[in-house]
């Protein structure tokens, strides 16, 4: 059974996302529909590019437009200002104009990068999001988030910029190896706390993938729409990610995001048991959830660790830092202490 979700973000900018098995193969005519005839900047990592690229560049050409392609090494370690100099550099050189189209063709680090990239050039130029992986497909991908990696942190680099569109094709997301499909349900596992029909969706062993991605691309899209700059509620999207953020860091990036992030709300979970924020039948829900995806995860890190890592984090105010506590299945809720009190927390 192919589903088919066409999610309409509004924001600024209003932009569709389409989900739905072979989509790659009808980019070209999907691109008909909101460009005119135009030269298309596919931007890619060098896993992803020679799995997709060619299929990509294929439809847009027979679809009539130009293509011009750029590829740089996979990894967290390369969202940085050299791949971001090296991608607008790109554009100026093939004279990629406000006309043109970029494509982010890849997983979260591509869709940042590249993100950014587009909203710096030429102080902003049109672009589409293709994720190939699911934790883009549900979560980077939508909402407008660019951003590099520079020494002192995570995504400390960046704008809000939304896409013109996103075109999600269920069949690569279906088609992962088992442990990049793991480390995107990181991300999964927090729409699913955050609310109960994600969470109810999830706990079927066969769950039906394209529903998923809609669920969680349409529960950030009521976020994104009420929040779009992050000044209030869109906070509640960074559950788990605090402590996630400092493991990615501590780890020299070797641990992936969506694994961090598991581990995020692992150590969120337990707080807020601790804390007497959960009661003990809801912390077995969401804990049982947990524990089928990334097993019995424990942090390799001590609290201090963490802590001093978190330090940098973007949603430090001053002496005090926002984090998430989880209250029960869809209710997560925002607290402000200082950040003496992190390590606290991650004890």
């Amino acid at each position: 059974m192919n589903n088919i979700f066409s999610i309409t973000v509004n924001v600024g900018k209003s932009y569709p996302v389409f989900i739905e098995n072979g989509l790659i193969l009808k980019s070209g005519e999907i691109f008909k529909s909101p460009f005119s005839i135009c030269k298309v900047a596919i931007v890619s990592d060098d896993v992803v590019a020679p799995l997709f690229l060619d299929n990509l560049s294929s439809s847009l050409k027979n679809s009539g437009f130009s293509v011009c392609s750029f590829v740089f090494p996979n990894g967290e370690q390369n969202k940085n200002l050299n791949t971001f100099s090296n991608i607008v550099n790109f554009l100026a050189e093939n004279e990629i104009t406000r006309s043109d189209v970029v494509v982010a063709l890849g997983g979260g680090v591509v869709g940042d990068v590249v993100g950014f990239a587009a909203a710096s050039y030429l102080r902003g130029v049109k672009y589409v999001q293709i994720p190939t992986t699911l934790l883009s497909a549900t979560d980077s991908s939508v909402g407008g988030k660019t951003a590099i990696d520079i020494e002192k942190g995570k995504n400390l680099v960046g704008a809000f910029y939304q896409p013109d569109a996103v075109i999600c094709d269920v069949d690569i997301i279906k088609n992962l190896p088992k442990d990049i499909f793991k480390s995107g349900m990181g991300e999964v596992l927090k729409y699913a706390i955050l609310d109960a029909d994600i969470f109810n969706a999830l706990s079927s062993s066969n769950f039906d993938l394209a529903k998923v991605i809609a669920l969680c691309v349409d529960y950030k899209r009521r976020i994104v729409e009420q929040d779009e700059f992050e000044s209030g509620l869109r906070r509640l999207l960074n559950l788990g990610h605090t402590p996630a953020h400092a493991i990615e860091k501590l780890s020299n990036y070797s641990v992936p995001h969506g694994v961090a992030v598991g581990l995020g709300l692992k150590i969120m979970l337990d707080y807020s048991l601790k804390s007497n924020f959960i009661d003990k039948n809801s912390y077995k829900l969401i804990n049982d959830m947990i524990t089928n995806v990334f097993g019995d995860c424990a942090c390799s890190y001590s609290a201090d660790q963490l802590a001093s890592a978190s330090l940098s984090d973007k949603k430090r105010l001053g002496d005090y830092i926002n984090i998430l506590t989880i209250h029960g299945i869809g209710d997560v809720r925002q607290q402000a202490i200082p950040v003496l009190e992190l390590i606290k927390v991650f004890q």
